[in-house]
């Protein structure tokens, strides 16, 4: 690195410098270099975490109150494989067994499917570690009901097709009475999801409506 480069984020210019050359010199010094998005003061991941408890906990209750059983954060290491399954859910009158990802985001979509190939493969010895007699085994990725996750699903809707091809009803109907395996992709809407965009949007005024239609007649009428 140049002299006036190294002056200038010794200075406290650290800004005015690009982030691969930060990383450089934080190689050479064996330490590391750390940026952080905030939003409204709020840093991203502390946003994604909380959405990402608050569809887990919105499935969660959907699936007890269903009659099945559920488990959050099942830690896994079966012949050298390690992961994590947000939810693994057990119906005892049928023997069917879910693995459910829960994603805030549409992620990379071919690791996604790769991980969620694995803890599927996986999913029935994990389950008999805790006594459930598994007849079969299905997969479920759990995305928010926003614009943004329809959006993305739809720019890769052969991928999601072939891979993941139940929708919401279809999911939903499966769900209360579980036949067959299956492979879907259930949009979630949660109770504070909801709250939030009610705040955002506001009570409609009765009046609003009201006062506009004598605007439009003086129009008219002009």
């Amino acid at each position: 690195m140049s002299r006036s480069v190294v002056g200038r984020i010794e200075r406290g210019h650290a800004d005015r410098v690009p982030v691969h050359v930060l990383v450089g010199v934080a190689a050479a010094l064996g330490a590391s270099v750390r940026v952080q998005l905030l939003w409204h003061g709020e840093g991203l991941d502390r946003l994604l975490d909380s959405g990402h408890a608050n569809l887990t906990e919105e499935m969660l209750k959907r699936l007890w109150s269903l009659g099945w059983e559920a488990a959050t954060e099942v830690s896994f290491n079966i012949r050298g494989e390690r992961g994590t399954i947000d939810i693994l859910a057990f119906h005892p009158p049928t023997g069917s067994l879910l693995v459910i990802e829960v994603k805030t985001v549409v992620p990379d979509l071919q690791a996604m499917l790769g991980v969620l190939d694995r803890k599927t493969r996986l999913a029935a010895d994990i389950a008999r570690e805790r006594g459930w007699l598994v007849r079969s085994v299905s997969r479920l990725l759990v995305l928010p009901d926003d614009r943004t996750a329809r959006r993305r699903v739809q720019q890769h809707a052969a991928t999601f097709g072939a891979t993941l091809p139940a929708r919401t009803v279809e999911v939903r109907r499966w769900l209360n009475t579980p036949s067959g395996r299956l492979a879907g992709l259930l949009f979630l809407t949660n109770d504070h999801q909801a709250g939030t965009r009610h705040r955002i949007a506001g009570p409609r005024r009765v009046g609003d409506r009201g006062a506009r239609a004598p605007a439009r007649e003086r129009a008219g009428r002009a």
